[in-house]
């Protein structure tokens, strides 16, 4: 028997997955991962974490050696158990399009239609360009596209056979950054369109909190954390999660005898959640819930800015403070007023999170 009761129909589940190429080369490490019909989940990670392979496993092209993956409440690998490819309802979009060089666009579109009439299998394809904002390319063959229309190419023909899951494999690398940004869009649209449940795997941070509606941070062939983009950036399980998914200020702190805030060189902050007993740890705050205040504002804490670093539309201003061996980052939106070796005060706004 090979289904599971489920509530959310395309609802992804991964359980204890693991896989190793050799005793010595462990990439999974017990895998849980679970991603909500409909959802789009990013899988976030450094070179080498383990993304590639956790979705050629999903794919159906490799065996994992443990631990089961089920779609829609269906098993499609466990004990036992091993779909091939074709049988689980699975879309791929790969690096750079990888369309079939010799097939026009539309049929690249149609070709996982199998088993519809003519009629049936053109409207498909119609209604697939249309989503993707390429009606009228059929007859245009994968040379004559640019980057950024290959990718929404590839996505139609992934989408087209109504798959229950869609794998992204990295599939912006290619692009420059001017066109990244709006096809990510694009495919974000597209995937909502259709209802289709989606896994992103990218090394790109910006790109999984822009994009996503769950992010799991991979490290070293585990989910280090699993959350929503705001969860994941304002909450970080750990200072590693924290640094890889944005710039991160990190502090020594100890837990005040109220439980919800902490004293650090930088002033007391608030805590987003309280911490029963008086430890002591890192506190981790991002760049822009510091601010450059007056010298003589209550609450400042003096330093002297060391670096200035102007991107348009804010600007990194770099200070020491005593106490802390290490500068720290602030981000500056507006005019700057504060220059190196000039004295600033810094003041610290909203929740921070404390690491034992």
């Amino acid at each position: 028997m090979n289904e599971h009761p489920h509530e959310h129909p395309n609802e992804l589940r991964i359980e204890r997955l693991t896989k190793a190429y050799g005793p010595e080369a462990p990439v999974l490490q017990g895998v849980d991962l679970a991603v909500p019909g409909g959802a789009l989940a990013a899988v976030l990670g450094p070179s080498g974490c383990g993304k590639t392979t956790l979705l050629r496993i999903l794919a159906g092209f490799l065996r994992a050696d443990a631990g089961t993956v089920a779609l829609d409440g269906r098993t499609l690998a466990g004990p036992a158990v091993h779909l091939p490819p074709e049988r689980r309802r699975i879309g791929i979009v790969p690096q750079e399009g990888a369309l079939f060089p010799h097939l026009s666009v539309a049929r690249n579109v149609a070709f996982g239609l199998t088993g519809l009439d003519r009629g049936e299998r053109r409207r498909r394809t119609q209604d697939m360009l249309d989503l993707v904002g390429l009606a009228g390319y059929g007859e245009r063959m994968p040379h004559e596209l640019s980057g950024g229309q290959q990718q929404r190419i590839a996505l139609a023909r992934a989408l087209a056979p109504r798959p229950a899951l869609v794998l992204l494999d990295e599939p912006f690398n290619a692009l420059d950054s001017a066109l990244r940004a709006g096809v990510r869009a694009d495919v974000r649209a597209a995937l909502r369109a259709t209802g289709a449940t989606a896994l992103l795997v990218t090394h790109d941070q910006q790109e999984a909190l822009s994009t996503a509606d769950l992010v799991a941070v991979v490290r070293q062939g585990r989910i280090a954390q699993c959350d929503t983009p705001q969860d994941l950036y304002r909450r970080p399980a750990d200072p590693w999660v924290a640094g890889f998914v944005g710039d991160a200020v990190l502090v020594p702190g100890k837990v005040g005898g109220d439980s919800s805030t902490a004293t650090t060189p930088l002033g007391t902050v608030a805590l987003a959640a309280p911490c029963r007993d008086r430890s002591t740890g890192t506190v981790v705050l991002r760049p822009e819930q510091l601010h450059l205040t007056s010298p003589d504002a209550e609450e400042a804490v003096r330093g002297t800015v060391t670096d200035v670093f102007y991107y348009g539309h804010d600007a990194k201003v770099t200070v020491t403070v005593q106490g802390l061996d290490e500068p720290v980052d602030v981000r500056v939106v507006g005019p700057l007023r504060v220059g190196p070796g000039q004295e600033a005060a810094i003041r610290v706004t909203g929740e921070a999170t404390l690491h034992p």
